[in-house]
């Protein structure tokens, strides 16, 4: 009885904190771009919260159940865990350790895993013998860039080929990538159309690869889908691209 009680109450604490539960760290960036010719990439955050954090961070090949003693991508992270004190920062030190041989014709996309632990309550609060700990966990790309490819990630996007079928109600465009990069964008909907909404949590065309994607809206004769991009640095440059039926 004395340990559903306490389970109750721990549910009941949950509850009532979930609205303003948040991630105290910051990272400083969407996506993390690692050129071959370079030894290391890093990667900043900072501690915007009240309270000292523990974050640990990996890498994964696209297996977001890959943890940081499963991972299998070649990559070495400095440090690999630390504590961040309110106001202060962390830079995370990302290493290639050229375990894989990559292709060198377009790029390999990886993710980065940033988890995010807060503290226990402090012996003596209200909260200390009925809580339950939310670990926040942050992914986001990571794209291993070979030395020498043809062209720019910017340009690149412009060269993407896209194919419309129906879908059921709606439609799906699908994509065609040639490039040697890796295409990412937010949203894509038709010309016109009256919102854009955000696409599978952020689409992407892989670098010499094909994809499709549900598109908002329907064909208003333009023959154009407006595409938001995203760049190297996170920013979001939308843009018209023709396609076909």
């Amino acid at each position: 009885m004395k340990v559903f009680k306490r389970a109750a109450c721990a549910m009941t604490v949950i509850a009532a904190s979930l609205g303003s539960a948040h991630a105290g760290i910051t990272i400083n960036g969407t996506r993390v771009v690692y050129p071959a010719e370079q030894r290391e990439v890093s990667l900043s955050m900072v501690n915007d919260g009240k309270e000292a954090r523990l974050i640990q961070a990996w890498v994964d090949t696209g297996d977001a159940s890959e943890r940081a003693e499963s991972s299998k991508a070649p990559f070495l992270i400095t440090p690999p865990m630390a504590r961040v004190d309110p106001g202060k920062g962390q830079t995370l030190r990302i290493m290639f350790t050229g375990a894989a041989t990559l292709p060198q014709d377009r790029e390999t996309v990886y993710w980065l895993n940033v988890l995010e632990i807060p503290p226990k309550p402090k012996a003596g609060s209200d909260a200390a013998d009925n809580y339950m700990q939310l670990a926040v966990r942050s992914r986001m790309k990571l794209f291993y860039r070979p030395k020498g490819l043809q062209g720019t990630p910017d340009a690149a996007a412009d060269l993407v080929v896209w194919h419309i079928v129906s879908a059921g109600k709606g439609y799906t465009a699908e994509c065609t990538n040639d490039t040697p990069y890796n295409i990412s964008f937010s949203d894509l909907a038709f010309k016109g159309a009256a919102k854009h909404e955000a696409v599978n949590k952020g689409g992407m065309c892989p670098a010499r690869g094909k994809g499709s994607f549900p598109v908002v809206g329907a064909p208003d004769g333009s023959g154009k889908l407006v595409v938001t991009v995203i760049n190297d640095f996170g920013g979001f440059n939308p843009r018209e691209a023709n396609f076909t039926l």
